[in-house]
């Protein structure tokens, strides 16, 4: 069997109820026929479980064993609830519901408040901190950036936990929760957040759940409508479900037992939100009679992958790492992962840039390849190494897909030209299908099919608009009679689950924002003591919750495998930090490893020349810390050392350089088509205007000047830096 996540977006919808099973495995195929009664599916990292429920669902509606009106499936996210409704459509189960847990209860929440309470529903407040803000503001709280989304954080977890303002302290005390404020303040400030709302009349996310609750444990009537009309549940990654989500679900079952819950203990990563795999753990203890199936063969990843995420959990401790799954690849073998020990983070954001930029060359798209961290924060450094290379990126968690302006105008073009009837709108004259219709109608705004030279803003509008025309081919592929209208109808539904089509770009990701998605190609970067497990992990619990962090991060690449860390923050710096010590036993040379023999075949050691993966060319050597040239301060802002002077020491810039710089920069960029931060940074150019190098060797000397921008841009800038007009036979002209 293929990796379901391989085939395409739109298969032919099966003929027959059999057909429904035509190519599950043993076990997936046990999922999908067991169509009553309470079922508990503990499925390892890509084995097929998204795949397995929605056959199970659509097997049972094709069959007439379940009504779709009757089956209400539920997940955490609304893209893997957009993608449970993509899928059953195209299994001819269109008319189940698969919402998240707050999309189905604020829906039902809609429907009964006026019989319930009477009036409209209070207005839904959809951020929550600045009304978190004002109520520490009236407790006399000053709370920074940090501390308020903190504080946030913990209103959230207490609700979810059903914890009431004055039981906050010791409830966060016996959970272990490390409060960002004084717990009596926290307890204060969240008494106040809910004075707030109910002054002003306003919900927030959690009060849908917690509403929802109320209404059906105090009016029986309601509840049995909701049973009447569901009689058949289904929930997705049920190791995150928090106990107000679980108390709603049994409210929703009343007393049946026709549940199927699909879950992994060792990916649960979010117990800081009140997440806890306990009821997965618990499911045959509460259901005795329960069929449970467990799926291990892992269709998305390589042996190698494979081995590496079995070796990493084999160390966990804990009950969740008493019921792990021993994964079994059904893939050919690939290349060993690669491991990369580096002097300072932006050596090992450039190592990693050049080693991303190697495998597109080789013929690796870049939307398959991602680059995974702890904190968002750690983003800066790879966003600037890859925009040095050229390297398109995006950021998950930025702009979402069908919000980004040219997707809205591409849209409402879409539109208008579907109802003006396809084929009779002049502007689709010749355009006999509906890809053709797509790419005349983008065409009007200036789009072609070729994609513009490097990247930057042009390049990441090309990729939105060639995204949609790819979605556009997949759908006449599985629909071949779909009209321009279809089409409009299919991005409509995507647009409301935000299951946006793919980009051509890096992904760059935090590893919690990462759950879900897969690649082929996964830098995991940063891992050291400190960040991996983070600094605030104390608890046994916590950090084995960093372990599995990091077990979903591994899990996340098909084929290639990166790990690196740096033992300094900046150039410089003294090298004090420790590789995480999840890698012991893993990693090339540590103890483990070497008792074992050695790295496998292919692997990169640690500390192998280069420090980079694959064993690239090393970074430059420093001698010591970086000084300011002024004032002789050691400096470890990354602006300020590629500067070599602290940001308000004198600068000693020749300003008309600068300016002659930028004008050069521009003319470059609009020549190659890219932004000016792709030929130089604005912190380089000052870099070059205050220094004036007058060879190439000082010139590479210049942070931001690597050896590809020598040979491309060096001569020019000399040239200007000499009081020349930059050669017309420059390098690449």
């Amino acid at each position: 069997m293929t990796a379901a996540t391989h085939s395409s977006l739109f298969p032919p919808v099966p003929d027959s109820p059999d057909a429904v099973l035509d190519g599950l495995d043993p076990e997936q195929r046990a999922v999908a026929t067991a169509l009553s009664g309470p079922v508990c599916v503990l499925a390892g990292a890509g084995t097929g479980k998204t795949r397995a429920i929605t056959h199970r669902i659509a097997y049972g509606v094709r069959s007439g064993v379940l009504q779709p009106s009757s089956v209400l499936a539920v997940t955490f996210t609304n893209r893997a609830a957009g993608e449970m409704r993509g899928r059953l459509r195209q299994l001819g189960a269109g008319g189940v519901q698969a919402r998240t847990f707050h999309s189905a209860a604020l829906r039902q929440l809609q429907y009964f408040w006026p019989k319930a309470v009477g009036g409209e529903v209070p207005r839904l407040v959809e951020r929550k901190v600045q009304l978190v803000a004002e109520a520490a503001a009236r407790c006399r709280v000053r709370l920074d950036r940090n501390e308020l989304r903190d504080v946030t954080g913990e209103i959230e977890w207490s609700k979810v936990t059903q914890t009431v303002p004055e039981d906050y302290a010791p409830a966060a005390a016996k959970a272990g929760r490390e409060a960002p404020r004084d717990p009596a303040e926290i307890g204060r400030i969240y008494a106040m957040y809910e004075q707030l709302k109910r002054d002003r009349g306003v919900i927030d996310f959690e009060d849908v759940l917690l509403l929802t609750v109320g209404v059906l444990q105090d009016r029986h009537d309601i509840a049995e409508t909701v049973r009447r009309q569901y009689q058949h549940f289904v929930v997705d990654e049920y190791q995150d479900v928090s106990p107000l989500q679980q108390r709603l679900l049994e409210l929703w079952l009343g007393d049946r037992d026709n549940l199927c819950v699909v879950g992994d203990a060792s990916q649960t990563i979010y117990s800081f939100t009140g997440a806890t795999p306990d009821h997965l753990l618990n499911f045959r203890t509460r259901h005795p009679r329960a069929t449970v199936v467990k799926l291990v063969r892992d269709y998305r990843s390589t042996p190698q992958v494979v081995h590496l995420a079995n070796g990493l959990l084999s160390q966990a401790r804990g009950r969740a790492a008493e019921h792990r799954l021993e994964l079994i690849s059904q893939r050919d073998p690939g290349p060993e992962p690669g491991w990369a020990e580096c002097a300072d983070e932006p050596a090992e954001a450039e190592g990693t840039a050049r080693r991303v930029r190697d495998l597109i060359d080789s013929g690796v798209p870049a939307s398959e390849i991602a680059i995974l961290y702890r904190i968002n924060a750690q983003s800066e450094v790879y966003e600037q190494a890859l925009a040095d290379l050229g390297v398109p990126y995006q950021l998950r968690g930025a702009e979402r897909f069908f919000e980004r302006p040219e997707v809205r105008e591409a849209g409402l073009l879409l539109r208008g030209a579907a109802r003006a009837g396809g084929h009779t709108d002049p502007q689709l004259a010749g355009a006999d299908d509906v890809p053709s219709q797509v790419r005349a109608v983008l065409g009007t705004r200036g789009w072609k099919p070729e994609p513009p030279v490097g990247s930057g803003a042009v390049r990441d509008r090309w990729e939105s608009l060639a995204a949609l025309v790819r979605l556009a081919e997949d759908f006449v592929r599985a629909r071949p009679d779909a009209t321009l209208a279809d089409l409009v109808a299919e991005l409509d539904e995507r647009a409301s689950a935000q299951h946006a089509p793919t980009v051509e770009g890096v992904t760059l990701a935090s590893l919690h924002a990462a759950k879900g998605l897969e690649w082929d190609a996964v830098f995991l970067v940063g891992l050291t003591e400190g960040m991996m497990p983070i600094t605030y992990a104390k608890t046994d619990e916590q950090i084995e919750e960093e372990r599995r962090l990091l077990y979903v991060g591994v899990t996340r690449a098909r084929s290639h495998l990166f790990l690196s860390w740096s033992l300094s923050r900046a150039p410089g710096g003294r090298p004090v930090r420790r590789p995480s010590r999840f890698l012991n036993g893993l990693r090339p040379g540590s103890a483990a490893a070497r008792a074992a023999g050695g790295p496998r075949s292919g692997s990169t050691a640690a500390g192998a020349p280069g420090g980079v993966p694959g064993g690239e060319r090393p970074a430059r050597k420093r001698r010591g810390p970086a000084r300011c040239r002024v004032c002789g301060r050691t400096l470890t802002d990354a602006g300020e050392i590629k500067l070599m002077r602290c940001e308000d020491c004198p600068s000693d810039l020749d300003e008309a350089l600068y300016e002659r710089l930028r004008d050069w920069r521009a003319g470059q960029a609009e020549r190659l088509g890219q932004p000016a931060y792709c030929v130089f940074t604005d912190k380089t150019l000052l870099a070059i205007a205050e220094a004036v190098p007058g060879t190439e060797s000082e010139l590479s000397c210049i942070s931001g000047v690597g050896g590809r921008k020598l040979a491309a841009f060096g001569a020019d800038v000399l040239a200007l830096c000499a009081g020349e007009d930059p050669s017309e036979d420059s390098p690449e002209k």
